[in-house]
C-alpha cells in the first residue's frame, strides 16, 4: 500500500475583523485511505493578542499517517474559525479548506475562508447578537456540488506550514 505522511504547523490567522480566534480543522479523506496513525481532528487554543495586534497565532501541531489503495479522495484539510468575545461566546467567523500537497516537501499555505452572509434580517441579528448564519452540513466546506448557491462574505486567512512524505507510491506507477 501506498502511504503518505502530514506533518506541519496549524501557524495562525490574518485578516479578520477581530483577533481573538480559534479554529476546528479536521483531515477529509476519500473511502480508500485508512488513518494509520495521528488525530485526524482537533481544535486549537483561543489566542488573545494586544490591542494593536491583527494576527492571531496558535502554532498548533498536525501530524497523520495515511495508507491508500487509490489516489481517488484525495485528503484535504478543512477549517471552522471562531472568535470567542469576552463573554466566552463563540461566534463562527469562517469556512474553508485546502486540499494536502500532492509533491513532497514543505509547503507554505494560505487558506481563504469565508462565511454564509445570510439574508438581510440575518446580518442585523449577527451585527447586534454575534449569531452569524452556520451550514447545516459541513460537507459544503469542501464539496463543491450545492456550494455556488451559497452568498458568502469573504473573511481572513488561516496559515499553514505542511511537511509531506510519500512512500511506495511509485510501486503503483505514480510519480510524484
Amino acid at each position: 500500500m501506498a502511504e503518505l505522511f502530514c506533518i506541519g504547523t496549524l501557524q495562525g490567522a490574518s485578516g479578520y475583523p477581530h483577533a481573538e480566534l480559534c479554529a476546528k480543522w479536521a483531515f477529509v479523506a476519500g473511502d480508500a485511505w485508512e488513518l494509520v496513525e495521528g488525530e485526524e481532528s482537533g481544535q486549537t487554543q483561543v489566542d488573545v493578542p494586544g490591542e494593536d495586534e491583527r494576527y492571531t497565532v496558535w502554532s498548533h501541531p498536525i501530524d497523520v499517517h495515511y495508507t491508500t489503495r487509490s489516489l481517488s479522495g484525495w485528503p484535504k484539510l478543512v477549517f471552522q474559525v471562531f472568535r470567542q468575545d469576552m463573554f466566552g461566546r463563540n461566534e463562527l467567523y469562517g469556512y474553508g479548506f485546502v486540499h494536502v500537497p500532492t509533491t513532497p516537501g514543505t509547503h507554505v499555505l494560505e487558506v481563504a475562508t469565508w462565511r454564509p452572509a445570510g439574508t438581510l434580517m440575518d446580518q442585523v441579528w449577527s451585527f447586534f447578537l454575534g449569531a452569524t448564519p452556520q451550514l447545516k452540513s459541513m460537507d459544503l466546506i469542501h464539496n463543491p456540488s450545492d456550494r455556488f448557491r451559497l452568498h458568502t462574505i469573504a473573511m481572513g486567512k488561516i496559515h499553514v506550514t505542511l511537511s509531506i512524505a510519500v512512500r511506495g507510491f511509485e510501486k503503483h506507477g505514480v510519480s510524484l
